[in-house]
């Protein structure tokens, strides 16, 4: 997560993406809709978890955007993600965190409908990229339930790295799943 650029942040969350892609559509329904003992979420569930979570980072990068444009903050052309945002970030990846009820999986959406929702949302992010190098991405913030304040640079980034934890949980529910069978 060690960014030097916007180029390198679009870049890593459209890889990150495509992985999320290939992993989960080749899947059959039995395994998407499994949940191995002991685990609160199917594959399916964690997909539209991730399809939540990423609407709401668009809608927050675009409000601190229109925010620094409001107020006239010209961006600098420079990446500024803290270290403590990589620091919180990277030292969470393993631990496990219980997702805001606003963002649990309740609608029973399928694998294609939370993928339709991402699509919508990466071009949405897609489209904000000429706010992002116009204004200034490094302030305002707004909270994270875990990580506390985060600049629109730190959502992007964010949104990318919250697709690669759930990318690893997948996986690994794959393997348990190979394992034990399905439920």
């Amino acid at each position: 997560m060690n960014y030097t650029s916007l180029e390198e942040v679009y870049a890593a969350n459209d890889a990150i993406r495509e992985k999320l892609k290939q992993t989960v559509t080749s899947l059959p329904a039995d395994t998407l809709h499994a949940r191995p003992e002991g685990e609160k979420w199917s594959i399916a569930e964690i997909v539209e978890h991730v399809s939540m979570v990423n609407a709401g980072v668009v809608r927050i990068c675009a409000k601190l955007l229109s925010k620094a444009e409001a107020d006239g903050k010209l961006s600098n052309g420079a990446l500024s993600i803290s270290t403590e945002f990589i620091a919180n970030a990277t030292g969470s990846i393993d631990v496990k965190l219980e997702a805001p009820e606003m963002v649990q999986p309740v609608a029973g959406a399928s694998v294609e409908e939370s993928f339709g929702v991402l699509d919508t949302n990466h071009t949405a992010l897609s489209a904000l990229r000429e706010k992002f190098e116009k204004f200034d991405g490094c302030d305002p913030k707004f909270p994270h339930p875990y990580f506390g304040d985060l600049s629109a640079q730190e959502w992007l980034a964010l949104s990318g790295g919250h697709e690669f934890r759930h990318l690893r949980q997948i996986k690994r529910l794959i393997e348990k799943l190979a394992l034990d069978g399905p439920e």
